[in-house]
């Protein structure tokens, strides 16, 4: 049976890539990461793919006269690279509501939060800054508005007096690259699907077994 094709779209170093490529190495995992897209040409984790024998591509946004435009040639490559599945791995352009809905149920994020709080950027200095004593990361189906996708898995740590938002995210980011592949996983075997706009999830054992990390330190 032919494995669905992933593109992952990147914006920078291509830390979560990474673990989806490294993930779908497995002989067992049911998707194959078919390439790796970035919206900027010197994006570190372009590198990085390729060393991994993992194709690329760019869609410099910079060469387009707005989102629509800059969406549209996106589009063109997720469909000539024959894309079955899209995951959003540190992408930072906000895409328009017709190229979310062409790809709706099939295109993923991951956000370094605990949806729905702390949506955008800036989420560990901000998680600190309201004294929350649990913090975590949020894979979720993507939709027109930014961070509000129906939620597929999310882990969480602790949040500890001594952190600053550096350690932290190191902290939520280790779990990222477990939780991101485990989602991709779910949706690749039709496990996970949106269903009224909620996700349904059938049973799965998540390693480690608990998403509440224990404290550290």
């Amino acid at each position: 049976m032919t494995k669905p094709r992933v593109a992952v779209l990147i914006s920078g170093r291509g830390s979560n890539m990474m673990s989806l490529i490294e993930a779908a190495a497995a002989p067992d995992f049911p998707a194959e990461i078919a390439v790796v897209i970035s919206n900027r040409p010197d994006a570190h984790g372009l590198a990085r793919a390729q060393a991994c024998n993992i194709p690329t591509r760019v869609v410099d946004h910079k060469a387009h006269a707005d989102r629509a435009a800059f969406d549209a040639a996106l589009d063109a490559v997720l469909v000539e690279e024959q894309a079955d599945l899209v995951c959003l791995a540190g992408f930072l352009r906000l895409l328009t509501g017709p190229f979310v809905e062409k790809w709706t149920g099939r295109m993923l994020n991951i956000h370094p939060a605990l949806l729905p709080s702390f949506k955008g950027l800036h989420t560990h200095e901000r998680a600190l800054a309201e004294g929350v004593r649990i913090h975590g990361c949020t894979v979720h189906f993507v939709t027109p508005e930014m961070d509000v996708g129906p939620i597929l898995i999310q882990a969480a740590v602790p949040v500890l007096e001594s952190d600053t938002p550096d350690t932290l995210g190191a902290r939520v980011l280790a779990q990222e690259h477990i939780v991101y592949p485990a989602a991709l996983r779910l949706v690749a075997d039709g496990r996970a699907r949106l269903e009224n706009g909620r996700v349904t999830i059938d049973e799965f054992t998540l390693a480690p077994p608990a998403l509440v990390v224990p404290p550290v330190g």
